[in-house]
């Protein structure tokens, strides 16, 4: 088991109440979390703090979490960090479109828990 201290987790969510519930929890596990509500403020995010994991939403106005994760992955400084969408899109094609721009993890809401979640955060980042 690693230890979560000191591991940063970018949380891009444009829900507040949804964005509250997995920062609370995250920091509980020890993590250190920042919050962005939108896609564009997620890749200024990235590169000014340097996650090691970006929760990514896919659901969000103006830049889409496939642009975000596209973007960073086509970036020298955030092509390495793990990506883990959490998204309310359940079809295949979607989850196909997020693989091939190089996803590490593809979770649809309606189908984990939190808890679920924060252990596939764990995983990524080699803690579990």
């Amino acid at each position: 088991m690693g230890d979560s201290k000191g591991k940063k987790i970018l949380l891009v969510e444009d829900d507040d109440a949804l964005a509250s519930v997995y920062s609370m929890r995250l920091k509980g596990e020890g993590f250190e979390v920042v919050r962005v509500a939108n896609g564009e403020d997620a890749l200024a995010a990235t590169k000014e703090h340097k996650p090691d994991l970006v929760l990514l939403d896919v659901m969000m106005p103006k830049v889409s979490g496939f642009d975000v994760l596209d973007i960073l992955r086509n970036t020298p400084e955030t092509a390495n960090i793990k990506i883990v969408m959490l998204t309310a899109l359940s079809q295949e094609t979607d989850k196909q479109r997020a693989q091939s721009l190089g996803v590490d993890d593809y979770l649809v809401k309606s189908q984990v828990v939190i808890s679920d979640v924060v252990d596939r955060i764990k995983y990524h980042l080699g803690l579990s």
